[in-house]
C-alpha cells in the first residue's frame, strides 16, 4: 500500500511517499518550496518585466504570494484574479477589490490571451509531483493521499479571524482530546474551512481513492509523538514553531489536557518560554495570548502538570534553544521535517481504520487512536 502524505507550509511542502512494504525510512521523501513561495517568485518576475498578471485557480495559502501582489500593485501595474482565486487574499471579495485586485470571470479570463502572466494558484499540484517522482524513475500511484494545509476559515462579517480559528481548535477537542480530531476524510471537511476544501478538491481532480485532511501544526505535533523518546513520556508539552504561527499542546497519555496558538513573530525565546510555563501550570487563559494577537489558549486541566520533556519541532524550533524547560528537539524516524507528515500517515490511520493495522505495523504499533474511539 501506497500513501502520498504532503504537508504545505509556509516555507516549504514535505513530501513523504510511504509504502507499506519498505521501512518507513527508506520511504521516499521530497523538501520542496511552498506552493506560496512558487507563486511569489513568479509574480516578482512578472513586476520585474512590467507585466500584468493574472490570477486563476483556487483558494490557497497567502503569506509570500500575498505581499508579491501587493508590491506588484504598488509599482502600478495590474492584477485580475477570477473570485475563487482572489479569496487566497480573504474571503470578503470587497476587501480584495480594495486593495486594487480587479475581479474577472473565468469567460473574461478565459479571453486575456497572452497580454497578461498567467498563474494558476493552488496549494496542491499533482502534475509538478507526478513528475519530481518519475524524473527517477518513480510512477506515483499511491492507494491514498493525505495533505495537511493551515486554514484559518472563512469567518463571518465582523468576527476576528483570529478567534475563528481558535474556536474550530476548541469545538474539535470538545468531544474528543486525540490530536487526530484534527483530520477528516475528504468528503467530511467543515464547511468553514474552505482553503482545506480547496486542496481537497484540486487532489480530486487527479485522484478518487481515500483522501484525509488535517491542519499542519496538530500534524506536525501528532508526528513529534512518534518519535520513540517523547512516545515514552505519560505528561509532556509538544510544541510546532511554523514560520508564522506556533500551537502548543500540553498532553497526558496521548490525550490533550490544554493549548494555545500564537503568531511567531510576536513571539521570543523567553516570552515562549513563559507561555509554555503557564501551559504547564494550568494557568494560560485565552485572553492573554488573544490580547498579544495571537489566536488564544485554552485549558482543559487546570491541575499543574510537570512535564517529563518539552517536544519541539517545526522551521522556527531554534527560538527554544537555551530554554529554562527540558526541551527535546523531536526527529521522528530521523527527520523533523517530515514530522507533519509522519503525523498525516498516522491520521489517515484513525481516519481509515481499514488501513490502520498495515501503517501501525510501519509505525511499529505507536499509539495513533481514531477520534471516535478516544473516551
Amino acid at each position: 500500500m501506497k500513501i502520498l502524505c504532503v504537508d504545505i507550509g509556509t516555507g516549504t511542502q514535505d513530501i513523504l511517499l510511504y509504502d507499506s512494504e519498505k521501512e518507513l525510512e527508506n520511504a521516499y521523501q521530497l523538501v520542496l518550496p511552498s506552493p506560496t513561495m512558487r507563486v511569489a517568485r513568479a509574480v516578482r518576475q512578472a513586476t520585474r518585466e512590467r507585466r500584468p498578471i493574472l490570477l486563476t485557480g483556487v483558494l490557497m495559502g497567502g503569506g509570500p504570494c500575498q505581499w508579491a501582489v501587493e508590491d506588484h500593485l504598488r509599482a502600478g501595474l495590474p492584477v485580475y484574479a477570477t473570485p475563487e482565486a482572489a479569496r487566497t487574499f480573504n474571503d470578503d471579495l470587497d476587501v480584495v477589490q480594495a486593495m486594487g485586485v480587479r475581479l474577472v470571470s473565468e469567460d473574461e479570463a478565459a479571453r486575456m490571451g497572452d497580454r497578461v502572466v498567467r498563474l494558476v494558484l493552488r496549494d496542491f499540484d499533482w502534475e509538478a509531483l507526478r513528475q519530481a517522482f518519475e524524473a527517477f524513475g518513480v510512477p506515483l500511484r499511491p492507494d491514498g493521499v493525505a495533505v495537511a494545509v493551515f486554514d484559518h476559515g472563512a469567518a463571518p462579517p465582523g468576527y476576528s479571524d483570529r478567534k475563528f480559528r481558535f474556536d474550530y481548535l476548541a469545538q474539535r477537542l470538545a468531544e474528543h482530546r486525540a490530536l487526530t480530531v484534527f483530520a477528516h476524510r475528504g468528503e467530511e471537511i467543515p464547511a468553514p474551512l474552505t482553503r482545506l476544501q480547496a486542496v481537497v478538491r484540486t487532489v480530486r481532480e487527479a485522484f478518487d481513492g481515500p483522501v484525509v485532511g488535517m491542519d499542519t501544526a496538530p500534524a506536525a505535533a501528532l508526528g513529534a509523538t512518534l518519535d520513540p523518546r517523547v512516545a515514552a513520556w505519560r505528561q509532556c508539552l509538544v510544541v510546532n514553531i511554523g514560520n508564522f504561527h506556533t500551537l502548543a499542546f500540553r498532553l497526558r497519555e496521548g490525550q490533550v489536557e490544554g493549548l494555545f496558538e500564537h503568531h511567531t513573530g510576536f513571539l521570543d525565546g523567553e516570552k515562549l518560554d513563559r507561555l509554555l510555563g503557564r501551559l504547564a501550570e494550568g494557568a494560560l487563559g485565552f485572553e492573554e495570548v488573544f490580547d498579544d494577537m495571537g489566536h488564544g489558549a485554552l485549558v482543559f486541566e487546570a491541575a499543574p502538570m510537570r512535564p517529563e520533556g518539552v517536544a519541539v519541532v517545526g522551521p522556527r524550533r531554534g527560538l527554544l534553544r537555551g530554554s529554562r524547560h527540558p526541551v527535546y528537539f523531536a526527529v521522528p524516524y530521523g527527520d523533523m521535517m517530515l514530522a507533519g507528515c509522519f503525523g498525516l500517515l498516522c491520521a489517515f490511520a484513525a481516519c481509515y481504520p481499514e488501513f490502520a493495522p498495515l501503517i501501525l505495523d510501519s509505525l511499529q504499533g505507536a499509539p495513533c487512536p481514531a477520534p471516535w474511539d478516544v473516551e
